[in-house]
Order: structure tokens, then C-alpha cells, then sequence
């Protein structure tokens, strides 16, 4: 009944709303005579902010036209990729036709946003999206509205919230082959569930999982939201603040929790704060500060755009995450989409990494809650779980405003980096240095298989003796030819011809170079310890890490040492990457002459 009585009243004030808004307009136009009037700006400011008390949010727009890459304007497409009953995975498609931009957006990571589902729309993080459209390829997911949805589309709940990610995760996966995971709030509890369920099955898990001001573990620090959930039943919450949808809506006779009374409550919270804020945007008005009366405009827009969450999927948040606190306690059972019931065990992931960020001034999920994770998530290495606590950022600000620009997203951007693949970061920088050699190499090698046999002091390539002149014609050949060949037959041919036997009756018996020295499979983190919840220092991995120099061996009985030929030098961050630039000898270069010659040219879109 409660819904429908506002129902009611929101019809009935709508026109007065309207009214505000052309009265504002009446006493602030130029042209208009009571313009001249006395009192007109305090009267147009007061029918304006009349107006906005009493209008009806919509659904704002993510808005985001043009993201900086590089100091080159990217265009961004906003699309569609999976729709659900209750969720849409937003794509946000970046466009750019300069060629070295392409190159740098197809490399970067892949970041599914997971977006709470407590009460406001997912363009609540337009400033994160925005932030993170310009280091990586963006998916959000966009939750619909309950009263939106028709009742023949089923009911909601927490079990279905898990199993969308782990739908859009496995989604992102095939496309990519992997994926970054990012959960902001009330979605930190879901997204842990469903990494764990699908470490559990034995699946590929994220590469990293960065967590903000979740209520992992809510008996720490209770806030005002703990208390409430701790201080009501769960009967309570189903018979007070459970609704029906009224007809007017496609979700007609749907069980909902209003978004209205989500925002009752997030108003009551600091009911001083807001009242400041309206009446400071009275007097902006009357000075005509057009900037300060925008910035409020923005924020109001969104903070009071809300929507309806199905009442089995709220109710059940209540139960298992505020009051019986079942992911600590390892009692959640999850059902999977086939019916079954599946445990949730935190402690199954050994793969990927963990970052999780708290607000000091938080007042939604206090200190240490979000920050849990860390102990659930034992079967990480210390070193690949961080810890960062925001300095005077409340809950808003470590995904939005300028802390997030300034303080918090270098951190996530440095993390994610960190942990993406090393042969990802390392295409673009070894790309000339491999198209310089596969074009100058093969004609060197052409040549000195044609020179003659003849004592030279410390040749590039020595001259080979009688018994190894069948040996250099097959290297020149192989040279030649168009098809590429593997780097293993490559490797020998390079070892045969690197150990030469100038001037001596028997050739010397080459040696085996011995293998390069191994570089650590992580990139370095700077001067952080290798122990639990260590923040992250700043920029301490934007850069990739430099692989160490191969090891070149003389062979045995020469009487001048021959240099190996010189394979360019790329920065990497494991042995195998190492180990392929070893064994990038003139054939191998030579073999990929053509690859290169007849490369594609890159899509325009990333």
C-alpha cells in the first residue's frame, strides 16, 4: 500500500514541479519583464530549487563521448554484449584511427566492473569507468530496474547475482582469455563467491581481484547499515519494507524493496549534510555561480536516480551477508543454475592476485570489513594480496571524485598492470626491434654463405672449414626460404654456425650455450615486502620489467672468440620470453622476413 500512496503523491507534485521550472525560468530569462523586478534572482533561485525537491529522477546516461589515451581522443561506442532478465554487460568500445593508439589499446588489460546492486544505477561509477576506459577495455554490469521487469521473467535472487558474474567472467574469458575483476561495495560479497565457486570447479579464475568498501566480514566496524540489519529480524524487513510494484509498471504485482525507501534511508543517514548542500546551492544561484550550481546538479542527478531490487534477492542479502555473516563462517551454499548446491570456499583460489581498498571516513562499511577478504583468501601467496586504505576518503571517494583520480586509481592501474600477462606488455616494445632484424639479417646470412674459405682475424660469422662447408650451405639455405621454421631447429643452426675451427686440422667441436639466466616469473613490486596486505607503492609497475641479458658461451679451442650475433634487446618479465629472444638467431630472423612483409594491417577498434 505504501508504494502506491507514493505513487500517488509523486503524480500529484509533478505538476507543480513543472510549474518551478517555468516560474524559475520566468524571473531568470533576460528577456522577460519581471526579470527587472526586485527580488526576481532570489525568487527564480527559490522555484528552482523547489523544482528539483519535487521532480522524478530518471535513469541518468553514462555520457562518455571521448576518453584521453596517450594524449590522443578516443571515441567510445556504448553497447549491449550479454542482456539478462535483471543485468546488462555494458561494453564501452573504444575507437581511434592513429595507428600507434590502436596498437597501445589492443594490448591493454581487460576489467569486468562489477556494480552494486543496493539501490542506485550503475552510472553511479561514471567517474571509475571514465578513469579506466583510458588504460583498459571496460564491461560493467548495468542492473535493471525490478519494477521494469515483468513478473514472466521470474524471480531474483542472491544465487542468480553470483551466477551473472560468473557468466560474464566466463564470457570475457572466451573472448580474451582472460580478465581483470573489479568490485565496488555491495557487490565484493557476490564477486568473492563467485571466484571461489569457480576455483572450486577447477576453472581459470581472474588475474586479479581489486575490492572497494565491501562488507566482506560486517562485524567489523559496524556502521549504521550493520546496526540496523543486526537490530531488526528478518521477518521485520520482509513485513515493513516489502512491496508490491503498483499496475502503472511492466514489473506490475512484483515483490520489490522501493528504491525510494533506499533513498530515505541513505538521506537519513546524514540528513545535516544534505540540507547544507541544497541550501548552499540556493545563495550559488543568487551570485550566479554557474559552476558550483552545475557541480550540484551532477551529483543530485545521480544520487537520486534509484531503482527497485527484487525482494527475494534483498532479503536474502540481509540474511546471509548482515546477520548469519555465512562467506566468514564458510556456511553459503550457492545454486548453480543446474539446481545444485555448491559451498563457497574463499580459501580454493591459489590463482591471481588481490587488492582491496577501504575509505578512512567511511560510513557505509567501516574499517577492516572490505579488508577480510585477505584471511578468507589463504590459499594466495602473501605477495599477491595488498591492502590500501584511502586518507580522509569516505565511502563515495574511493570510486569517484578526485581522491579516486589522484590516489586511488594509480594504485588499481599500477596493480592490474602488475599482474596482466608479460607477453601482452611486451608486444609493442619488441615489435621494431623484431622487424629490424627479420629485414637486415637475411641478406648478412645470404652473403657470408657465399664467401669463400679464407683465415679472417675474429670474423662476425667465421669462415667454416672443409667438413662444415655442407653445414653453412643448409644454414644459407634455410636463410632463403619463405616459410617460417620453429625456434628449437632455429636454436641449433645458430649454435652450429657460432662455433667455427679457423686454421685447424680437425674442427673444433661446438659447445652447447648454456641457457639464459632465468628472470622470476612475477614482476618485480618495488620495494614492497612479499607479506600480506602491503600497500602498493605508486607507479612502482607501470613499466615493464627488464629481462636479463643471455648468457653467450666461447667455444672450445678458438683462436679468437666470434661474437654470437646480437638479438635485439626487449624488456620482458619471464624465462620463456627470455628464452625466445636467445634463440632469435639470423635464420629464425630470416624465416620471418616474409611474416612480416606481408603483415596485416590492425582493426580500428579496440
Amino acid at each position: 500500500m505504501l508504494y502506491q500512496i507514493y505513487e500517488t503523491q509523486r503524480s500529484l507534485m509533478e505538476p507543480f514541479a513543472d510549474f518551478a521550472l517555468a516560474a524559475s525560468k520566468l524571473y531568470s530569462n533576460p528577456s522577460s519583464p519581471f526579470r527587472k523586478t526586485p527580488l526576481a534572482q532570489r525568487m527564480s533561485a527559490g522555484y528552482d530549487l523547489l523544482h528539483r525537491l519535487g521532480k522524478d529522477y530518471e535513469k541518468p546516461e553514462f555520457g562518455i563521448q571521448t576518453v584521453p589515451v596517450n594524449g590522443v581522443d578516443v571515441a567510445i561506442h556504448e553497447r549491449v554484449e550479454i542482456n539478462k532478465s535483471f543485468c546488462e554487460l555494458r561494453r564501452f568500445k573504444r575507437f581511434s584511427d592513429d595507428p600507434k593508439t590502436l596498437e597501445k589499446l589492443k594490448t591493454q588489460p581487460v576489467v569486468l566492473i562489477v556494480a552494486p546492486l543496493s539501490g542506485h544505477y550503475a552510472t553511479l561509477l561514471r567517474d571509475t569507468v571514465r578513469s579506466m576506459l583510458s588504460d583498459h577495455k571496460v564491461y560493467i554490469t548495468d542492473w535493471k530496474n525490478a519494477r521494469l521487469v515483468p513478473l514472466s521473467e521470474g524471480e531474483f535472487h542472491l544465487d542468480d547475482y553470483v551466477n551473472y558474474v560468473q557468466e560474464f567472467i566466463r564470457h570475457l574469458q572466451s573472448v580474451y582469455g582472460n580478465c581483470h575483476v573489479v568490485s565496488v561495495c555491495q557487490p565484493t560479497v557476490p564477486v568473492l563467491a563467485a571466484v571461489s565457486l569457480m576455483a572450486s570447479r577447477g576453472e581459470n579464475t581472474p588475474l586479479s581481484m581489486t575490492m572497494m568498501g565491501g562488507p566482506i566480514d560486517a562485524r567489523k566496524s559496524p556502521t549504521a547499515v550493520n546496526n540496523l540489519a543486526n537490530e531488526r529480524s528478518f521477518e521485520w524487513f520482509e513485513n515493513n519494507v516489502i512491496y508490491r510494484v503498483p499496475a502503472n509498471f511492466p514489473g506490475s504485482g512484483r515483490r520489490v524493496y522501493p528504491g525510494f525507501m533506499q533513498h530515505a534511508g541513505f538521506v537519513a543517514m546524514n540528513p545535516d549534510r544534505h540540507a547544507v548542500n541544497h541550501y548552499d546551492y540556493f545563495k550559488n544561484l543568487i551570485k550566479g555561480d554557474d559552476n558550483s550550481t552545475e557541480a550540484h546538479r551532477k551529483f543530485y542527478d545521480e544520487y537520486n536516480a534509484v531503482l527497485d531490487m527484487d525482494a527475494d534477492y534483498y532479503l536474502e542479502t540481509i540474511h546471509t551477508v548482515f546477520q548469519d555473516f555465512k562467506l566468514v563462517k564458510g556456511t553459503w551454499d550457492v545454486r548453480s543454475p543446474e539446481g545444485k548446491l555448491e559451498r563457497v570456499r574463499p580459501q580454493d583460489i591459489t590463482q591471481g592476485a588481490l587488492l582491496t581498498i577501504e575509505g578512512e571516513l567511511d560510513d557505509i562499511s567501516g574499517a577492516g570489513q572490505t579488508r577480510a577478504a585477505h584471511d578468507l583468501c589463504s590459499g594466495l601467496s602473501g605477495k599477491e594480496q595488498r591492502h590500501l586504505e584511502a586518507k580522509g576518503a569516505g565511502h563515495y571517494g574511493i570510486f569517484s571524485g578526485r581522491r579516486w583520480r589522484e590516489e586511488v586509481y594509480p594504485q588499481v592501474r599500477a596493480f592490474i598492470l602488475q599482474h596482466q600477462p608479460a607477453q601482452t606488455r611486451a608486444t609493442v616494445v619488441s615489435a621494431e626491434p623484431a622487424a629490424a632484424a627479420a629485414s637486415t639479417e637475411p641478406r648478412a646470412a645470404a652473403a657470408k654463405a657465399k664467401e669463400p674459405a679464407r683465415p679472417v682475424a675474429a670474423p662476425a660469422v667465421a669462415s667454416p672449414a672443409p667438413s662444415e662447408a655442407k653445414a653453412v650451405k643448409t644454414v644459407a639455405r634455410k636463410a632463403a626460404a619463405p616459410t617460417p621454421r620453429p625456434a628449437k631447429p632455429a636454436a641449433k643452426a645458430v649454435v652450429a654456425v657460432a662455433a667455427p675451427a679457423p686454421a685447424a686440422v680437425k674442427p673444433a667441436k661446438p659447445v652447447k650455450a648454456t641457457k639464459p639466466a632465468a628472470v622470476a616469473a612475477a614482476p618485480a613490486q618495488g620495494s614492497s615486502p612479499a607479506t600480506r596486505w602491503v600497500t602498493p607503492l605508486t607507479g612502482a609497475v607501470d613499466q615493464p620489467v627488464a629481462a636479463a641479458a643471455p648468457v653467450t658461451v666461447a667455444p672450445k679451442a678458438a683462436s679468437a672468440p666470434a661474437p654470437a650475433a646480437a638479438a635485439p634487446a626487449t624488456p620482458e618479465a619471464s624465462a620463456t620470453t627470455s628464452a625466445t629472444v636467445v634463440t632469435a638467431a639470423p635464420a629464425a630472423a630470416a624465416a620471418l622476413a616474409p611474416v612480416q612483409a606481408k603483415r596485416t594491417p590492425p582493426s580500428k577498434a579496440s
